[in-house]
């Protein structure tokens, strides 16, 4: 699957906790993006974060264990679950989440895919003190 998906775009992954097999073994438990002058953590599991994001410059933590989409600001960082966008999970919407980075601004939103409806949207953040 992300060999295909990076035929279509660049591809930052994470390791979850259902991916034992060899394949997974090169993909790490988190990684760091940079888009424009916004710093992303990426980790499967929020409960793992040993980090204070704002302290570490952070804009942005993107997670996904629990497949339930979701959109918080939080110390003037945006915690993104973007859901699922496989086979559903339990009663949750299949969805995504989108970035939208001009600068140091960073916005968020959800996108429930079999409709196509915004299900959450958080506006513009501005660049909190210290970025």
């Amino acid at each position: 699957m992300l060999d295909t998906l990076q035929t279509l775009a660049p591809v930052t992954a994470v390791r979850g906790n259902n991916d034992r097999d060899g394949w997974a073994r090169t993909i790490a438990e988190t990684e760091i993006v940079h888009a424009g002058e916004v710093r992303i953590f990426v980790l499967h599991d929020l409960a793992e974060l040993d980090l204070d994001p704002a302290a570490a410059g952070f804009r942005v933590v993107v997670s996904g264990h629990s497949h339930q989409p979701r959109i918080e600001e939080r110390s003037g960082v945006l915690f993104v679950n973007p859901g699922s966008c496989g086979p559903r999970r339990f009663k949750l919407p299949i969805a995504a989440g989108e970035l939208q980075i001009s600068g140091a601004s960073v916005s968020a939103r959800l996108l429930e895919l079999h409709t196509r409806t915004e299900i959450a949207r958080v506006p513009h953040v501005k660049p909190f003190a210290g970025a």
